[in-house]
C-alpha cells in the first residue's frame, strides 16, 4: 500500500509518500505561498539536495495538483500514475472533544472539523481545503484524518478543565486540549520499544522541544496531563510564544499597548518567547551562539527556557507519583545537548542523573543518562508522519 501524508496549512502543504510494505519514504517536499505571489514547491531529492519549482497556485486545489504532478515527474518523481496512491492521510491540528481518535473522512467528519474552526482558525481551515482538494482530484481514494490532540484525550477532567464557570466549557468547549500529540504518542511508544519495556507499566515524561514546544505526562500508556492548552500558546516558553503568563498581565499590556484581542494574541504568539526576551531570534541555534559569546539577554533567555522545562518535569513527576523515563525529541530537544543537561540539573532527588559524554549527541536514538540513574533519559527522534501513515493504512485496510 502506498500512502500519501499531507499537512495542509493556510498557505502551505507538506507531503510525504510512503510505501507501507517497508515503511519506506518514496518522496517528500512542501508547497509554499499558496494564494500569494511567488508560490513554489520544494522537492527533496534522493541525493539529499532540494529542487525548487515556481508555480501559480491560487488555491489548495492547484497546490495538491502540483504535488501529484511532481510525484509523476519522470526525472524527480516516484510514481507512474496517481492511481498508485491507495490512501491519503491528513494531520488535523484541532479535533476538539468531537474526535478522540483517527478516522476515515466522511461528510460528517468534514462538518465536525469545520465546526471547530473557531478553536484553530488558521489550521483547521487549511486542513479542510486540503481534504476537499484531494476529494475533487481523487474522489475514489479514501482519506484519513489524524488529530493533533487525540492522544491527549485520555486526560481526566480535573486536568483539562479551566477554573472558569462550567457553563463556558459546555457552551464554548473551553478546556485544555494540548497539541503535538502525534509526536508524544510516537516517542512514548518508541522509547519503550527501544528499551524493551512495557508502556503500560511505565511513567513517562515526553519533551517535544522545538520552535513550538510541549510536554506530556504519559502514565501507563495514557496521557494524564500536557502543557499546551486550548491553543498552542500555553505552557513552555517557546521560540516566539510566551507560554504561561498571568491573564491579568495580558489585559494590562493590552491597555498599555492599545492592542485589540487578535493583535495581542499575535503579539504573544509571534513577538514573545525567546525572540522577545533576547531580541535576537526565535532560532535556538542563533541564541545558543549568542549565549556562548556572552550575550546577557541570550544567557537570561536560556535560563528561563530550561527552568520552565525543569518545572514541568517536577510537576509531572508529582502528578504521576514518580517518573521512569524522560524522552527528548523535536528540533531543539534532539539537537541541543546543553539544554538537556541544564534542564535536568538538580533533579537527582527524582533519580535523574545525566551522562555528559553520552549526551553529547544529536538526532539519534540513545540513552543519555548515567548507568546509575534511576530514571532513563533517552533521545528519540520524532516521526509524526509515520504515525499518520500507519493510522491511514490500518483504517483503510479495516474497511476492506
Amino acid at each position: 500500500m502506498k500512502v500519501l501524508v499531507l499537512n495542509c496549512g493556510s498557505s502551505s502543504i507538506k507531503y510525504k509518500l510512503y510505501d507501507m510494505a517497508g515503511e519506506k519514504v518514496l518522496a517528500q517536499g512542501g508547497v509554499e505561498r499558496i494564494g500569494l505571489d511567488e508560490a513554489f514547491i520544494k522537492v527533496k531529492l534522493d541525493n539529499g539536495e532540494s529542487k525548487k519549482i515556481m508555480a501559480d497556485l491560487p488555491t489548495h486545489k492547484e497546490g495538491v495538483a502540483l504535488v501529484f504532478k511532481v510525484l509523476l515527474d519522470p526525472e524527480i518523481g516516484s510514481l507512474k500514475s496517481v492511481d498508485e496512491i491507495d490512501a491519503v492521510g491528513h494531520r488535523i491540528v484541532q479535533g476538539g472533544d468531537l474526535f478522540e481518535k483517527s478516522c476515515l473522512v466522511t461528510p460528517e467528519v468534514e462538518v465536525g472539523i469545520e465546526s471547530l474552526i473557531d478553536l484553530a482558525p488558521v489550521h483547521n481551515a487549511g486542513h479542510l481545503r486540503g481534504i476537499r482538494a484531494v476529494g475533487t482530484l481523487m474522489p475514489n481514494v479514501p482519506q484519513v484524518v489524524v488529530f493533533d490532540n487525540a492522544f491527549h484525550s485520555t486526560m481526566p477532567d480535573y486536568a483539562y478543565l479551566y477554573a472558569v464557570p462550567y457553563e463556558l466549557y459546555k457552551k464554548y468547549h473551553v478546556r485544555r486540549y494540548g497539541f503535538h500529540s502525534t509526536s508524544h504518542r510516537y516517542v512514548s511508544h518508541r522509547v519503550c520499544e527501544f528499551l524493551g519495556e512495557d508502556i503500560t507499566k511505565k511513567r513517562i515524561i515526553t519533551c517535544h522541544i522545538g520552535n513550538g514546544a510541549s510536554m506530556a505526562a504519559v502514565k501507563y500508556g495514557k496521557v494524564i496531563d500536557t502543557s499546551m492548552g486550548l491553543t498552542p500558546l500555553a505552557g513552555l516558553m517557546m521560540g516566539s510564544r510566551s507560554g504561561d503568563i498571568d491573564p491579568s498581565a495580558v489585559t494590562y499590556l493590552m491597555d498599555k499597548l492599545g492592542k485589540a484581542p487578535q493583535e495581542m494574541a499575535d503579539f504573544l504568539n509571534k513577538e514573545s518567547g525567546m525572540l522577545g526576551i533576547t531580541g535576537i531570534s526565535s532560532d535556538m541555534r542563533e541564541i545558543e551562539a549568542a549565549e556562548a559569546a556572552g550575550d546577557e539577554r541570550a544567557i537570561l533567555g536560556m535560563k528561563m527556557y530550561s527552568y520552565r522545562i525543569k518545572k514541568y518535569i517536577g510537576a509531572y513527576a508529582a502528578a504521576m507519583g514518580g517518573v521512569d523515563i524522560i524522552v527528548w525529541t523535536a528540533g531543539v530537544g534532539e539537537n541541543q545537548a546543553s539544554l538537556r543537561i541544564t534542564a535536568c540539573e538538580g533533579l537527582d532527588f527524582l533519580g535523574i542523573k545525566m551522562d555528559a559524554e553520552r549526551n553529547n549527541c544529536r538526532g539519534v536514538e540513545k540513552v543519555i543518562s548515567a548507568d546509575d540513574s534511576k530514571v532513563k533519559v533517552v533521545l528519540i527522534p520524532t516521526d509524526e508522519e509515520i504515525v499518520i501513515a500507519r493510522d491511514t493504512r490500518d483504517l483503510v485496510e479495516a474497511k476492506k
